[in-house]
């Protein structure tokens, strides 16, 4: 059985096509009684146990945080191990948690929150080895990632269409991150020059987002891509 619309070919017991939306009629099949809705009472108990649980993995963190604190004051009279203890799980807390408070999560807020935490932990590291690797190195590094994929996921997010353009473009930007990544590297830490493996990464990036765009621009294969993984408009 196939859509009328799309051509999609269909199971036996689908009642919508899964790339065009379109409604199949099944004569010989009885149709199927709707089941009430749940009352409103139990999306609020879920979203109580929700948030309780969420304010109890709050605690957790903030007690593990500030007990490795005392005792690595406690033993050594400063504060060493218990740091990075406390940093990773602020960025842990930043990138998984908290996003989990939110109905709605907006990556153009939380995914550029959850770089700076993990720039704010490369800080600290950076400071406690006495390194001089944050500003010419780690900073350009994550920061230019956290801009590539704040870009990609927040377009995603908003835009109804041309994921494959988005995509693909984000896959070419990464490409030039790689090449940027060897430059900071032989600027910070002083690579040999011969040393130059750049070009592989970047290459494969590049070939895969401009495939990525070819499809999007090509309609055939475009029409081919959604019926073969069932997704919507791309």
């Amino acid at each position: 059985m196939f859509c009328i619309k799309c051509g999609v070919e269909l199971s036996d017991g689908q009642t919508v096509c899964p790339v065009c939306s379109t409604r199949v009629y099944h004569p010989d099949l009885p149709v199927k009684e709707v089941s009430p809705t749940y009352p409103k009472k139990d999306f609020e108990s879920e979203e109580f146990n929700r948030r309780g649980i969420l304010f109890v993995v709050t605690i957790l963190a903030l007690l593990t945080a500030a007990l490795c604190i005392m005792f690595n004051i406690s033993l050594e009279g400063d504060i060493s191990w218990a740091g990075y203890v406390a940093c990773g799980l602020g960025v842990f807390y930043v990138c998984v948690i908290l996003p989990l408070w939110f109905k709605r999560t907006t990556p153009a807020i939380f995914v550029p929150a959850a770089f700076a935490s993990i720039l704010l932990l490369l800080l600290y590291i950076n400071a406690k080895t006495g390194g001089n690797w944050f500003m010419s190195f780690a900073f350009p590094v994550a920061g230019s990632l956290g801009v590539i994929i704040t870009t990609v996921t927040t377009l995603c997010h908003y835009l109804r269409r041309g994921y494959l353009f988005i995509v693909g473009g984000g896959f070419i930007a990464l490409g030039a991150w790689s090449a940027l990544i060897e430059l900071f590297i032989h600027l910070t830490f002083e690579m040999p020059k011969h040393v130059i493996w750049s070009p592989h990464p970047c290459a494969t990036f590049v070939v895969f987002g401009l495939m990525l765009i070819i499809i999007g621009i090509v309609k055939p294969f475009r029409d081919s891509l959604r019926k073969i993984f069932y997704v919507g408009k791309m």
